[in-house]
Parts: structure tokens; sequence; C-alpha cells
């Protein structure tokens, strides 16, 4: 028996969230999921699938490169998995990707084609057929057993330390045969966030504002300079996305990115469940609101109640 992980790529390199996924397959092996094989489905994607060769517990690498895998659309994606599994009756028992939007659109047609349940959200492996994910916005964890005969799993990838890269050697690359363009989507285009600060849901330091900052320019005035001096990315509650304070790929929280950096300030962010359930992982907690009974400072392993048009410019005055 064996482990898919379903890789997360551009092609050129693995995205972050892979390696997450690779470390929580690979413990889902050591509970008797069996050794561990990452299937890499792109063009030109030779390099990708060499990075994925390098990961520490990584048994084997299956690589299917075709023009129509370019683009990764969850349509052809899907029906390469469900074939492989087919194909290889009985040897693969789980199928797992990362909790990101890519790898929620791929594992649900899985799971259907397969005409198994999914679960979602794993944070949390018991055995190789009993996991654990959150319920009621993080509130609660359910227990989950699954008698299915294949388990398809997406994981919170805040959850799982990143796979190491090996040291030595590397992992079997095996060529696969590229299974049919099914032609019912095909990507128009698409719009890169450029930034020259780090990637949200890999940032280890973030900086994030709420509703109270009152408007996009103080957002944007307040929060940048903190952000750039740390050299951390930058953040948002529902609310302040809602109000037009910053875009929508900022967002943290159940309905944005789930984050758990080294270092999380919140600033002007009343904590609403929604929110906490998205950072309240982070290592280090730092709050600065007004309100001194803001839901926030629950959470917050450090609170400073007061002004945050006095104080902010005050803490980027004092980092050096």
């Amino acid at each position: 028996m064996a482990i898919l992980v379903i890789a997360e790529h551009d092609n050129a390199s693995l995205k972050a969230a892979t390696l997450n996924a690779v470390a929580a397959a690979a413990e889902l092996g050591k509970a008797g999921g069996g050794e561990v094989h990452v299937l890499v489905a792109g063009a030109n994607c030779a390099a990708a699938a060499a990075e994925a060769a390098k990961l520490a517990g990584v048994a084997k690498v299956r690589v299917a490169d075709a023009a129509h895998y370019e683009a990764q659309t969850a349509e052809n994606v899907s029906a390469l998995v469900v074939a492989l599994i087919a194909d290889n009756a009985g040897d693969y028992s789980h199928l797992v990707a990362p909790g990101t939007s890519y790898g929620k659109n791929v594992t649900p047609r899985v799971a259907a084609l397969l005409d198994v349940a999914q679960i979602s959200d794993v944070v949390a492996i018991e055995s190789a057929d009993t996991f654990q994910r959150p319920i009621y916005a993080g509130n609660a964890l359910a227990t989950v057993k699954s008698a299915d005969r294949v388990k398809v799993l997406t994981v919170r990838t805040t959850a799982f330390e990143a796979a190491a890269v090996a040291n030595e050697g590397g992992a079997a690359v095996e060529a696969l045969t590229a299974g049919p363009d099914l032609g019912v989507a095909k990507l128009v285009g698409r719009e890169l966030t450029k930034s020259a600060r780090p990637e949200l849901g890999a940032a280890k330091i973030i900086v994030s504002g709420g509703r109270g900052l009152g408007s996009g320019e103080n957002y944007h005035k307040l929060l940048e300079p903190l952000a750039d001096k740390l050299g951390a990315a930058l953040g948002a509650s529902r609310a302040a996305v809602d109000a037009g304070f910053a875009p929508n790929d900022y967002q943290v929280g159940q309905t944005g990115k789930i984050v758990a950096p080294q270092l999380y300030i919140a600033v002007g962010v009343s904590g609403a469940i929604q929110h906490l359930a998205g950072m309240k992982d982070s290592k280090v907690i730092v709050a600065i609101n007004k309100d001194p009974e803001a839901p926030i400072f629950q959470v917050a392993d450090y609170g400073l109640v007061g002004d945050l048009f006095e104080v902010v410019p005050q803490l980027v005055a004092t980092v050096s």
C-alpha cells in the first residue's frame, strides 16, 4: 500500500504547501499507510519533479508531462489521479493534497469519481484510518475514522512542518503516460499579485490590519512601513477586506488564508471567531487595540491597549 500526494507547483518549482502535504503523508506512512509517492502533473515540469524527489520521506515521484497539464486544471488532473489509482488497484490507500484553493478544487472531484468520502482540513493523524479535523470555526476538534478503500484527504498546511530536503540521494522519478485532455475547462488568463513582500501563506512575520484602521489610506500608511521594516507580509481581517481597505488575497481567517507565522501582529483587529480560526496557531501573537474587551486579547501573547494611530508610528520608529 502507498500514499499518493498531489504536488502543487508552477512547473518550475514546488509550492510551499506541497512540502507540508508531504510531511503529513510521511507521518501517515509511519502510522501504517505505506510509502509516499508524489504526483507531479504539468508541462515541462522536470525541475519541479526533481525538487520533489529530494524531499525527505518520498519514495517515488510519478510525472505526467503534457501540454494540457500546463495549467493544471482540476478536471484534467482529477481524471489523471482517478486513472492512476484505478490502474494500480489496491496499491494506493490514501490520497493527500494541501488544503489550498488548488487542493480543494481537485480532491472533491477525485473523491466523487471514486465514490468515497473526502476528509477535509486534517490537522492530526492518529492512525492510518483515523484523523482529527477542526469544526465550529476551529473551536472544537472532531476525530474522524474512515472505512473507505481509498482515503482522500486535504491537510491544513499550518498543522504540519514542511518536509526537509534529503541530504543525499533522491527518490526514483517515473514517467507516466498522460491521460486525455477532457477539454471541459481552459485557462484563459491568470492575474497574479506581484509584491516584494513575502507570500502571506508562507511568511514568518505578518502584520495584519482590521476595521479599526478606519480607511484604506490608513491601512497602507500605517502598516506598510512596519511591514517593510520587519520584512513581513501584510494581512487583513474580513471586515477590513469587505470595507475595501485591502485586497481579497490579504484576508486571514476561516474564509481567507490560514496562517501560522512565527510572529503575528494584529492592528485594530477585534478578533471575530472566523479571523481567530485563521491565525490562532501563530507562534507569537501581538495585539494592538483601544478596546480592552476585544476578543483578540484572549489569544494574544502580548496585548497593548492604546490608540493605534499613536502606537504604530512609535513602533515603526523603534524598530531598527
